[in-house]
């Protein structure tokens, strides 16, 4: 299957992603809606594991093989990867299990997602300090800003692969390569991208993102990326049976742990999740990274013209295409767009309201490659 025959064949694509059979939904930033693969996967998983052991409703090589498809995604290998649920789980792992020196300093967006900025704060109690960011527009951050800010001091770089309002994706593969110069550690929130531009996990150091998004999987059903050289240096900060070896299900007398990523993984596997991430990973690997984001970004400069025709201003509008994303935020200068957000889901069409330190809110578009152009001329229709 491909896109072309996705948009040129309305009954496979109202039967592959049911939620166009009842609204237009263009808030894949937010929460995604599941395609019909995802959802056969599911139900097919959760009927066989109502007549057994829900460990076999799975075949045996089924870790195996999701780690795979979530490492072909970002172009790691399987032992750098770990399931450990949301991204804010991973985030928190990665903040938690590097060994600090009191006077390190991390460089993180204090106007990124909270998920990416809280675990950075909570160092400051082991005498890490936190230094933010400035930019000149909302999520608007090149290599350059980040390099000037980081010093001898600077023991991690935290950030997003593309801002959650702006949508303004980050060049994270030049940071990455100048901070890995300094040897300064980098990671990367990249739920925004994942399933909608490519990624390449091993330019950063961490790299954390959920499934929920542009990845069309379950909520809960993320990704940890470790890059291989850093596993012994980012300690665990939870243990059980499943990272720490225990043969016969006997506690040993040590704590040896998995010899990769799955050292990160100390409990049971969320497998009704990460079956619904594997026919997620599945689907998009099949239809191309490069295939999708070019859509999106075809979509993107349709989405921008009309919606400035009707007045609206948008954010990042003149973003280069290395820095565009399938985010399109629109807004009125210190209007409310809560009544346009309510009419647009009024005529069915669903997006998302976002709103920045300022107060300003903003209604932000977020369409994927199975949106027709049709229905991106019924949403800025609605906009009366």
């Amino acid at each position: 299957m491909t896109i072309d025959e996705i948009l040129s064949n309305e009954p496979l694509r109202l039967e592959e992603f049911p939620v166009a059979q009842r609204s237009v939904y263009l808030a894949h930033a937010g929460v995604c809606p599941l395609p019909r693969r995802v959802q056969v996967a599911l139900t097919a998983y959760a009927a066989h594991g109502a007549t057994c052991d829900q460990e076999e409703a799975v075949p045996p090589s089924f870790l195996a093989d999701a780690r795979q498809a979530a490492a072909g995604l970002i172009g790691a290998t399987p032992s750098e990867i770990a399931f450990v649920g949301p991204t804010s789980l991973a985030l928190s792992f990665v903040a938690a299990g590097l060994p600090w020196r009191r006077g390190d300093s991390v460089l993180l967006y204090a106007d990124d997602y909270p998920s990416n900025v809280y675990p950075w704060m909570a160092l400051a109690s082991r005498g890490v300090e936190v230094r933010a960011l400035e930019t000149d527009a909302l999520g608007r951050i090149v290599p350059e800003q980040v390099l000037a800010r980081v010093d001898d001091r600077t023991r991690l770089v935290a950030l997003a692969s593309c801002h959650f309002v702006s949508g303004w994706r980050l060049e994270y593969q030049e940071i990455g390569r100048r901070l890995r110069e300094r040897g300064i550690w980098f990671c990367l929130d990249g739920i925004q991208t994942l399933g909608a531009f490519p990624l390449n996990g091993p330019c950063v150091d961490f790299l954390a993102a959920d499934a929920h998004k542009w990845l069309l999987g379950p909520c809960a059903a993320g990704i940890l990326y470790v890059r291989k050289e850093l596993q012994a240096q980012l300690a665990p900060v939870a243990f059980g049976w499943n990272n720490v070896r225990c043969p016969g299900f006997v506690a040993a007398p040590e704590l040896v742990l998995q010899g990769d990523a799955r050292r990160y993984e100390a409990g049971s596997t969320n497998l009704l999740g990460l079956v619904g991430l594997k026919a997620a990973c599945d689907l998009i690997l099949e239809l191309g990274v490069d295939a999708i984001a070019a859509e999106l970004l075809r979509k993107r400069a349709w989405l921008i013209a009309a919606l400035q025709a009707k007045g609206l201003s948008v954010l990042g509008a003149d973003a280069p295409p290395a820095n565009a994303s399938g985010i399109v935020t629109a807004f009125r200068p210190g209007a409310d767009m809560t009544p346009v957000h309510r009419r647009l889901a009024a005529h069915g069409v669903m997006t998302s309201l976002r709103t920045d330190r300022t107060g300003q809110n903003y209604v932000r578009f977020s369409a994927h490659f199975y949106n027709t152009d049709s229905e991106l001329e019924r949403a800025v229709g609605a906009l009366a």
